[in-house]
């Protein structure tokens, strides 16, 4: 009976131990339920890139019909730059080099809600709706936007640390708007053809989906090359990293929140 006992205040206790796990979530779980449900107003880690840094030039795209959706994207209620505090002072930094030099940064996208990813997913998925393809994806057939990687259902400016940026010389000359209906032209034609930007020429115009925006392409050379090297070697040089695929696209690195995925809206 004694064993017996034993026995049976073992299981108790082992039972009274899985009780406990499996009710009471660890810190990982309560982190994956955090990432689950992330709050609908910006944490107090963002700030407002032109809070930090006025002088960066705000060119919000998804905020207006062009993109290469060809209307606003949902969760920009403003042609705001929103991004963690560590990566617009890093950003701000970069400027300080850049101006010296006689150029300005210049913003596409900075966060980007979740809201707004869904709604990429759902365009990419209407195969009847391609109204930018003379424009964004000329050569790209919409059924393998997806596995070709130009559309996902996460994306990592969601977490806030993530930005498409490109150059602009000073003075700066104002990029004319886009007209809804107006003829389209290839993002990677010669710049006199595409639709007119003040950035510096890169090769491609922002968000073209095609081999050539890859930041280090072959066939990218002469001053197409040394303006995305520059850049580049700017923006590395305060802590960002660029994707290979878009020239336009870089992540200042160590990300404030790496695993967070947020939703609320910019405003």
């Amino acid at each position: 009976m004694p064993r017996l006992a034993a026995v049976l205040r073992g299981l108790a206790v082992a039972a009274a131990a899985l009780m406990t796990v499996t009710t009471l979530p660890s810190s990982a779980q309560a982190g994956a339920a955090q990432r689950a449900a992330p709050p609908s107003k910006a944490p107090k880690e963002f700030v407002a890139l032109r809070a930090v840094d006025p002088t960066i030039i705000q060119e919000m795209r998804y905020f207006t019909p062009h993109n290469f959706l060809g209307v606003p994207v949902d969760g920009y209620r403003r042609p705001k730059c929103l991004l963690t505090r560590d990566a617009a002072n890093a950003l701000h930094r970069a400027q300080l080099s850049f101006l010296k030099r006689g150029f300005s940064l210049k913003v596409y996208d900075c966060y980007r809600p979740q809201r707004a990813v869904d709604h990429f997913v759902r365009w990419a998925k209407d195969l009847d709706d391609q109204r930018m393809k003379a424009e964004f994806y000329p050569q790209e057939d919409k059924t393998k936007l997806f596995d070709d990687g130009y559309i996902a259902a996460k994306s990592g400016h969601s977490r806030g640390s993530t930005l498409d940026v490109t150059l602009v010389r000073l003075p700066a000359v104002p990029t004319r708007p886009y007209v809804p209906g107006e003829p389209l032209t290839p993002c990677y034609g010669p710049r006199a053809e595409r639709f007119p930007d003040n950035s510096l020429d890169m090769g491609t115009g922002f968000d073209c989906f095609d081999t050539l925006a890859h930041t280090l392409d072959p066939r990218i050379h002469g001053r197409q090359l040394r303006n995305r090297l520059l850049l580049k070697n700017g923006l590395e040089r305060a802590g960002f990293v660029n994707l290979p695929e878009e020239w336009w696209h870089y992540t200042f690195k160590p990300e404030t929140f790496p695993d967070t995925y947020f939703d609320f809206p910019v405003r």
